[in-house]
Parts: structure tokens; C-alpha cells; sequence
């Protein structure tokens, strides 16, 4: 038993890897892309999973948001009226379909969020040109339920924001800091197979996905 053992030993301590160890993987090394490089591939990258990607400027994302409300007939638009955003759509409510504020507790008005809310509207804290990524930190005023349970997500996303990769992104400062302990990574609305491998939007979350750059 010794000697097996003192040989099982004898050969652990002579292995010698006779391969060279791979080199580093390079998932998160930096491509040198200009800015305006890593909106064309984030807007690629998006589009070619169905998000919807509209360009607008600081003066006109207005106009492309009351048109997304009216060509989509929504009844309704879920928002936060204390949002950068949020406050200046509220200004213009006359311009877009109802708008809807909740401030209360999940559980008082779920229900009406899973049956009467057409849209919603959120901010986002970055995007990854790599991936064709969003994404999202949920808070208080825009919780993480909003881009996922209305049938359309509308977010807004500044071009200065989009980031070559994740690591990037927090190397950048896109992301507040300290991290959050909740970040959504969304790369397009919502899509599942059944077992004949017929696809299908909007089962596990939003049917549509909608990103305005500014």
C-alpha cells in the first residue's frame, strides 16, 4: 500500500505541464473606438435584436417620445415626475397620452401595473458598445419592475454614456459609485422559444424596447 501510494506521490511531484499556460483572455480589453464608433456598433448590436434605436438631441427627444406614443396608441405612460427626465415630460404633459406616478408601496399598485400600464420610461446609467448593452440602476424613483413588466420600455441614454465594454463603464465612472448592490443589463425586449423553436417577444417581459440616444 505504501509503495502505491509513495508512487502516486513520486508521480504527482515529476508532473511537468508540457503545454504553455494560455495567455490572459482578452474579454475585457480596451478596442480603440471614437466615440462615434461605439454608438454605431451599440446601435447595431441593439438593432439586431429588435431594440428600436432613435437618435434626438437635447432639444428634440421630446418630439421623438410624443411620436413613439402616438404610432405605438398608448393609453397611458408610466414615469418619474422627480427624474431628469421625468420633469421635463411632466412640464409637456399635454403633448404625450396620460401619465402615470406611483409613490406608493409595490404591493398597493401591482395590479395596476401588470394590467393597465401600456409603457414605461426610464433613464439609463450607461450603455456597452461590445454587447449592445443597457444599463440600468433601478432606484426608488424608477424601480427595476418598471423596465420589466410594462409591455413597452422606453429609456433615454446620453451618447457620452456609452462605454466600450462593462469594465469601462465602471473604470469611467458611468456608474455611481460605490457600486450598487442592483444593475440591469439589457440587451433587447424580451424573447423565449417554445419547444418547436418558434420565437416569441414579450413572454418573460417587455414586448418592445425602445432607446432614444441624446
Amino acid at each position: 500500500m505504501n509503495n502505491a501510494r509513495d508512487n502516486i506521490l513520486k508521480r504527482l511531484h515529476d508532473y511537468r505541464i508540457s503545454e504553455e499556460i494560455p495567455a490572459d483572455s482578452d474579454y475585457a480589453s480596451h478596442h480603440d473606438w471614437n466615440t462615434e464608433e461605439r454608438i454605431k456598433r451599440f446601435s447595431d448590436r441593439m438593432k439586431a435584436v429588435h431594440a428600436e434605436i432613435l437618435n434626438a438631441t437635447a432639444d428634440s427627444w421630446l418630439n421623438e417620445l410624443a411620436s413613439i406614443c402616438s404610432r405605438k396608441n398608448l393609453r397611458n405612460l408610466l414615469l418619474s415626475p422627480h427624474s431628469q427626465w421625468g420633469k421635463q415630460i411632466a412640464a409637456q404633459a399635454e403633448r404625450f397620452p396620460p401619465l402615470k406616478y406611483f409613490s406608493q408601496p409595490f404591493e398597493a399598485w401591482k395590479n395596476e401595473l401588470f394590467t393597465d400600464v401600456d409603457a414605461a420610461f426610464t433613464g439609463a446609467y450607461a450603455g456597452i458598445a461590445d454587447t449592445g448593452t443597457l444599463i440600468i440602476q433601478p432606484s426608488p424613483d424608477e424601480p427595476r419592475s418598471w423596465s420589466l413588466v410594462p409591455p413597452v420600455h422606453i429609456a433615454i441614454l446620453e451618447q457620452h454614456r456609452i462605454c466600450t465594454t462593462f469594465t469601462e463603464a465602471v473604470a469611467r465612472g458611468s456608474i455611481e459609485s460605490p457600486l450598487p448592490s442592483n444593475l440591469l443589463l439589457i440587451s433587447g425586449p424580451s424573447k423565449s422559444t417554445d419547444i418547436e423553436q418558434t420565437l416569441a417577444y414579450g413572454i418573460h417581459g417587455p414586448q418592445a424596447l425602445i432607446v432614444i440616444l441624446v
